[in-house]
């Protein structure tokens, strides 16, 4: 596999298979701390928590995050307050993770001061 920050997210419009559980945690060691999560519906997702000195710096953050992207056309939920933000990414298409899931958390990684 290559480095995920190298690749683009490829737009979903469903009628893909969502990656098992198997895949889930190949992908995983290719992103650094991100958590999968199973929500109430059995949907899986990657979350990850952001601690930063202030307000400014969590929004400073979070505007990149959304720039990104944009560019990616692949969006996740952010939710941000003084000092801390958490991302949620998954493919709401397909009510799952896919290969997408994990090229925007590893450019999120790349973000400085993170």
């Amino acid at each position: 596999m290559s480095d995920l920050t190298k690749k683009k997210c490829a737009p979903c419009e469903g009628g893909v298979i969502p990656f098992d559980i198997s895949e889930i945690h190949k992908y995983q060691k290719k992103v650094d701390d991100w958590d999968i999560i199973k929500d109430s519906k059995g949907i899986f997702f990657l979350e990850k928590k952001f601690k930063f000195d202030d307000f400014k710096k969590s929004q400073e953050f979070v505007n990149e995050v959304g720039r990104i992207s944009e560019e990616e056309g692949h969006h996740p939920d952010i939710f941000f307050g003084w000092g801390y933000a958490k991302i949620n990414i998954t493919t709401h298409a397909i009510e799952g993770l896919s290969e997408n899931d994990f090229i925007l958390a590893a450019k999120i990684d790349k973000i400085p001061n993170v």
